[in-house]
């Protein structure tokens, strides 16, 4: 530090020449944040398109052809075509609601996001969802809670209304189905009035079987766990003691799987503790929800144990 002191000359009213002092000037060194280079913007990254679209041919495939396996036996080729189309179509436009939700809604808040990657799987009911890759860290607090919980509303209004148009074109069979029932089921029957005699079960029409497997899958996307969606949202409802809370029910849940014998439930618990039950730091995590967001959340969540069914095929 230095200081300079210097005068400058003037002349009085009698033309006799003064000097005053001027200021104090005191030079003090740049700080150190001055001179750090400022971050650049991250490049833009360049979205894969053929992976997305093979796959998602690839699901309407496989979503197409667990339609037409559980066609009735005497059906024609064209008649169990027929019904595979009325379960692969419903189901493909649940599962394209639910990921264009979070899609558009990272585009909105500036996140990236790749396209859709579907996962097709020979089964009984052809898919497992499908996931979106995101960047991470890259929204703040209410950019985490719209992406997270817009896919599971967005997949939710098309699975209650193929639910409730498949239950009323559902007929009644004598004997005991292989499906087990959600309480969404259980409630949208009660609200329609069907009437199931003792003895006799739903045989579900395609619609109602894909609305059935929509309510699997946005359910167990809603677990509050890591990087599911149930995952966002609670995150973005209590910050960093969502990670605390995350990891009790994990635990809870393997204790569940082995207390109540669920093992189909297994690999879900396995491959959830090898992503982990933690969920990162967005880029802002002190930004405000407002209580409308709030309550969604919560009301959102507590939609798990309506749409959840623990046991979903009856293999007696």
């Amino acid at each position: 530090m230095s200081e300079n002191y210097e005068g400058q000359m003037h002349e009085n009213h009698e033309g006799e020449p003064e000097v005053f002092p001027a200021e104090l000037v005191e030079i003090v060194p740049a700080a150190a944040w001055q001179f750090e280079e400022m971050p650049q913007p991250l490049p833009v990254r360049k979205r894969r398109v053929l992976l997305p679209l093979v796959l998602f041919i690839a699901t309407c495939l496989s979503t197409l052809l667990a339609g037409i396996l559980s066609a009735d036996e005497k059906s024609t080729l064209g008649e169990a075509f027929y019904h595979g189309l009325l379960y692969a179509g419903p189901l493909m436009t649940i599962l394209v609601c639910h990921e264009m939700g979070h899609f558009v809604q990272a585009w909105r808040n500036g996140v990236y996001a790749s396209f859709p990657y579907f996962i097709p799987m020979p089964s009984q009911i052809g898919t497992m969802g499908a996931v979106i890759a995101m960047q991470a860290r890259m929204g703040h607090r209410r950019a985490l809670f719209d992406i997270g919980i817009t896919g599971p509303l967005a997949g939710l209004i098309p699975t209650i209304i193929f639910c409730a148009l498949g239950l009323y074109w559902s007929v009644p069979v004598h004997g005991k189905g292989d499906l087990g029932d959600p309480l969404l089921f259980k409630i949208l029957i009660y609200l329609m009035g069907i009437h199931i005699h003792p003895g006799y079960d739903l045989l579900l029409h395609p619609f109602a079987f894909a609305g059935w497997v929509g309510l699997l899958i946005t359910s167990l996307n809603l677990m509050p766990i890591g990087q599911l969606d149930g995952g966002h949202v609670l995150y973005a409802l209590l910050g960093r003691k969502a990670n605390v809370v995350a990891r009790i029910l994990l635990a809870l849940a393997a204790g569940a799987v082995v207390f109540f014998g669920l093992y189909m439930w297994i690999l879900m618990i396995f491959l959830l503790i090898m992503m982990g039950p933690s969920h990162p730091p967005t880029a802002d995590d002190e930004e405000p929800l407002g209580w409308p967001r709030i309550v969604l959340g919560w009301l959102t969540l507590a939609f798990i144990p309506i749409g959840f069914t623990p046991m979903p095929f009856n293999f007696q």
